[in-house]
């Protein structure tokens, strides 16, 4: 229903924020992340909205980047996953980060998020891993690197699983097997160590 709100900013408090636009004062949860950048009262902010409706409930959250607003909407495509789950994940993982923790399988950063367990933190994880490997976000160097590394890492451990070696067999195999080799050569020299 509204896409973004522009106006002023006339209060910040732990897990919400508070617009003035043309003299309504819209409160607008949010995350921690987007409290951080709102800066500081009595200036001008745009935030990007999503109202939330239940048959008991009308919430607006907003979040001062799209990139925050869409990682949003994608956690709560994600069974079991609500406005709040959303919100606490956002708030200890930037959109970012948030992506690659999706990406590596990295739960201990999902779940630093307050409410939100190693089950639902893999069920995040599964749901969302394909969506977010192809969305164009501004990933860290570092980080890309990192994303790359492990996808051609699993690929081979899968490969070998599929071979009849177990996933522990398959991952100390490929110990100190460099991941710039690509899958085929990684899976060569793994095997040399297993035989």
């Amino acid at each position: 229903m509204y896409y973004y709100i522009k106006g002023t900013l006339v209060k910040k408090a732990e897990n919400y924020l508070v617009i003035d636009a043309g003299g309504v004062g819209y409160l607008i949860n949010t995350s921690l992340t987007s409290i951080n950048n709102a800066g500081d009262t009595g200036r001008e902010i745009t935030m990007y909205t999503y109202l939330h409706v239940r048959e008991d409930v009308m919430d607006l959250y907003g979040f001062t980047t799209i990139e925050e607003k869409n990682m949003f909407l994608h956690l709560l495509s994600v069974s079991g996953v609500g406005p709040k789950a959303a919100l606490a994940v956002l708030s200890v993982a930037p959109p970012a980060k948030f992506a690659v923790a999706v990406v590596t399988n990295d739960t201990k950063t999902i779940t630093k998020a307050q409410g939100v367990g190693p089950k639902m933190a893999q069920r995040i994880i599964l749901e969302l891993k394909d969506k977010l490997k192809n969305e164009d976000l501004d990933i860290p160097e570092e980080d890309s690197e990192v994303i790359a590394t492990s996808d051609t890492k699993s690929e081979a451990i899968n490969a070998l699983i599929v071979l009849g070696y177990s996933a522990s067999e398959a991952q100390s195999a490929l110990r100190g097997v460099e991941v710039s080799l690509g899958v085929e050569d990684m899976i060569k020299q793994a095997l040399a160590k297993l035989f």
